[in-house]
Parts: structure tokens; sequence; C-alpha cells
């Protein structure tokens, strides 16, 4: 006990010596001196340390004041990487994201690991005619100033790491945080459905499209399609996106082209959004109809953003884009008559904008070079997806592969896409019904037969068709809606048996003179 009293008393006694010693200085030492000390103690404790090296990330790139992407980038990695356990942030929510983004705040440091190296990061902020800490008694800004943060302070982050990690820091991490930075981006992004204006070819080029929230609910896990075909796809989307780097070794565009052809109803613009939806890509919906010419085709195509989906619906009713050879056959020189009706099919604004350039239009040649042309590779990652009921009325340039690399039939419904539409709707799935109220028996036993009547020959039913059977009898119960399908089920069977059985030889029309 005695000598923790006396462990306190040398305590008191060392720490009342540092009080005289300290007063004593700034009583008798001049301020020029104690500003030496206080830089010879400041070098001193530097010798002690590793080097280090900074970088200088502002806000405002230049006298030209334009916005630094690499500080944006910075801060959205930051926020989301860095500053989880920070006791202060600042959050800011974009209107075109779902979810705040934490940044770093001004006068705050936080701190990142990168392949084992502890880096440090720190905000600060301050006016341009004031600079401090690293940067003062220089201005990046100029005279006119640059993107100024509140109260008009010039924001900087400054990256600090050890200098014998200089290579790593510049080689890797800064990349390494630019691509987090954009994949961030892309996700948090409000995705956008454009569509084509109806204007001539003198309009202005960055006003060709109009553009709406894209919000479409379809994914491939509620595609009314056989499952095998729905897995194929997606892989194949996949694999798409993941490799840029094989397209440019190869030699090719980074784009490819899809044919979705079957009867209506059976799901090609569903599959279009379920598309979009897993890829994360913009959709650009191009109606050929109002297009005038066939250099406008390629300032639409220019105009495009890559990570996008090119869609023309129903090409054959668009343009007369029907084989060539079988046209020759049947040409009986009334070339003026077909352009008449090309022109007729136009809206009237095209009309009138190819009024304006002659009788020009867009022609087979437009379209195919619009797929694979020169001009299809100024935007990479990007999906074209034509759609139509009639693949025969096309001409073979248009569906080679190269143009169309996959061609996909979507038929009537099958019975592994009637289970899909019978859980998404009614929620009847392997185990069961969802709805408590129906017999599972009487379900199940529904569930089958109606199966069987999907397979069987003659019955010709859409997914659409099935959809809207059970958007009928909602609220009314998985029993009530599968009662009602099988009953249209079975009238379609009754129909196909009885015009099967009219034979070709049996007619009402007497023949005979």
């Amino acid at each position: 006990m005695m000598e923790m009293v006396l462990d306190w008393r040398s305590l008191g006694s060392l720490l009342a010596t540092l009080m005289v010693f300290r007063t004593a200085m700034r009583d008798f030492l001049p301020p020029e001196a104690e500003l030496w000390l206080r830089r010879l103690l400041a070098r001193l404790a530097a010798a002690f340390r590793p080097p280090s090296g900074t970088i200088l990330i502002d806000e405002a790139d230049g006298a030209s004041g334009a916005a630094n992407d690499l500080y944006d980038s910075a801060q959205l990695y930051l926020g989301d990487r860095c500053l989880a356990t920070a006791p202060t942030v600042r959050l800011h929510k974009p209107r075109q994201s779902h979810r705040p983004v934490a940044s770093l705040p001004d006068s705050h440091t936080t701190h990142d690991v990168f392949r084992g190296v502890r880096l440090k990061w720190t905000s600060t902020a301050h006016s341009p005619d004031r600079p401090t800490g690293a940067g003062a008694g220089y201005s990046p800004y100029g005279i006119l100033g640059g993107r100024r943060g509140a109260g008009g302070d010039h924001r900087t982050l400054e990256l600090q790491f050890p200098r014998q990690h200089r290579e790593l820091v510049h080689d890797h991490y800064i990349p390494h945080l630019i691509a987090e930075a954009s994949r961030m981006r892309l996700k948090s992004r409000e995705r956008r459905l454009y569509t084509n204006r109806a204007t001539g070819p003198a309009e202005d080029h960055h006003r060709l499209w109009t553009s709406h929230a894209f919000a479409h609910p379809s994914t491939f896990d509620t595609l009314a399609v056989d499952p095998a075909v729905r897995e194929e796809i997606r892989g194949d989307l996949l694999r798409f996106a993941a490799r840029r780097d094989h397209y440019a070794r190869v030699g090719r565009a980074w784009k490819r082209g899809y044919l979705l052809h079957g009867p209506p109803g059976t799901g090609k613009t569903s599959l279009v959004a379920a598309i979009a939806n897993l890829l994360e890509f913009d959709v650009y919906d191009l109606e050929l109809t109002t297009v005038p010419t066939n250099s406008h085709l390629r300032r639409l195509l220019v105009s495009t953003t890559p990570k996008s989906v090119v869609v023309v619906e129903d090409i054959d009713c668009s343009l007369d884009l029907s084989d060539r050879n079988k046209k020759k056959n049947n040409n009986n020189g009334a070339e003026e008559d077909a352009a008449a009706a090309q022109l007729a099919m136009v809206s009237p604004a095209a009309a009138a904008a190819m009024a304006v350039v002659g009788r020009e239009s867009i022609s087979l040649s437009g379209v195919l070079n619009f797929v694979d042309g020169l001009w299809s590779s100024c935007v990479g990652e990007r999906l074209m997806v034509f759609t139509t009921n009639h693949p025969e009325r096309l001409d073979p340039a248009l569906l080679r592969p190269g143009r169309m690399d996959r061609k996909i039939e979507l038929g009537y419904c099958t019975p592994p896409a009637l289970r899909v539409l019978a859980k998404n709707y009614l929620g009847v799935g392997d185990e069961g019904c969802e709805d408590a109220g129906d017999d599972p028996d009487a379900v199940r036993e529904l569930m089958n037969e109606a199966e069987d009547l999907v397979a069987a020959a003659g019955v010709s039913i859409t997914p659409a068709d099935i959809a809207e059977v059970f958007m009928g009898c909602d609220g009314a119960g998985a029993a009530a809606a599968l009662t009602k399908l099988v009953d249209e089920l079975r009238r379609r069977r009754d129909d196909a048996a009885a015009a099967a059985a009219v034979t070709p030889g049996q007619s009402t029309v007497d023949t005979t003179d």
C-alpha cells in the first residue's frame, strides 16, 4: 500500500514539473524558437516513420471547373466500403437511386486496406482564396473557379499510403476503385426505356430518343417457358456479358443478336423484359416505320449507349424484309407500287421527311448494315432482339449467324410452362397450394388433368390465354381457377376433334354442271 502511495506521489511530482516547464517555455521562449522546436520534434518523429506518398483528388478539375469523375467514384467507393462503422457519414439519395448513398464528410478521415496495405483517406474543404493542407499555396481551379461544395468551398480527397507501395496504389488500387464504383453506380441507377422520335434527318442528334423509367416486373423466374430452355438462355446471356475480352481477341464487335419467333401471346415481350432485368440493361424500342432513311437509322444506332437492348418488335410487319429471291420471281415491274405501299406504311412525320429527301427510305440493306455493319461496332455491350410471328417471311441474309446468333421459338403452352403460371398466379407448387381454403387433393387432381390436356394433340393455348383465365379468377381460389382452365382446355380439345372429323372430300358446294 505504501509503495502505491509513493508511486502516485512520484506521478504527481512529474506532472507538476512538466507544467512548470511548459509555463516557463511560454514565458521565456520566443515564438520563433518555439516554432523551430516544434518542427524539430516533428522531424524527429517522422524519421522513425516510413516515408509516405500522397494523392490529391479534387472535386473539380482544372481551370474549366469540370467535374472530376474520379472524385465521385472515390466518394461512392468509400461510402460503400469504408464508412459502415464510421462515427459520422454524409447521406445523399439521388433521384434515380433506390437507397441513400454515403460519403466522407469534410475534415474527416477513414481507412481502407487493399492487399494488406493500409491506406488513409481524408476529406478536406477550403475556400478558393485560402487553400490549406497539402495543396496550400496552390489553387488548381484558377481564376474561374470550379465546382463548389456547400458554402462555396472546394473539396479534395487526400489519399496517403506507404511510399514503397506506390506502384500497387497507382496500377492496381485506383483502377480497382474505379471499377467498383462503376459497378455500384450501374446497380443503383434507374434504367430507362427509350423510343425513337418521328423526326426528319436534319433534327438534333441528341434528341433522337425519348425515354421513360423502365420498371417491367418480368424475370426469368416468372417466364412461362420450358425450364431447360430458360436456363439455356440465361446461361448464354451471362456468358455474353462476361466475355468482353474474348470478343476483342477474336475481332468481333461486342454484341449479340436474338430472333424471338412464335404465335402471338407466347411471351416474346416478357422475355425481352426479363433479359433487360437480368443484365440490368436499358431498352431501346426501335420503331422502324418512323425512320425515314438509312442514314437516320445509323444515327439512331450510334446514339444508343452501352449496356442496352435494342428491340425491333414484329419486324415482318414494320417493313418489307421478305426473301429477295421470292420477290425476284414474283416481280412484274411494280417497283413504284411497292415504294408507294412502303411509303404508306410509315407515319405522317416520316412520310413528310421522305418527301423532302425524295423517294429514299430505309431498305433491307440499311437494316442489315444496322445489325451487322461497320456502324454496329460503334457501341459495345449491346443486344439486338427482333421479334416476329412469321420468321419464314424474312430474308435469309437477316437470319444468318452474326446477325441473329440465337433463334428462339416460343410456342404454345407446355406442362412445365403451365406449372410456372400456376405458381405465379395461384401459388400452386410442388409442395401443394398456398391457399389454405382449397383442398390440396382436389387442386392436385385438377392440375394433373390440366397438364394432360395441355399436352394433348390438337390443344393449342398460349401462356397469355392461360394467364387471362387465372386473372379472371383472382381471389376465387386455385381450385376455381383450375376448374375454369380445365373447362376451357376441354372445349378446345373437342373443337379440334370436331374439325379433324371433317374430311377434305366433304363439301356443301355443288361443283357439277
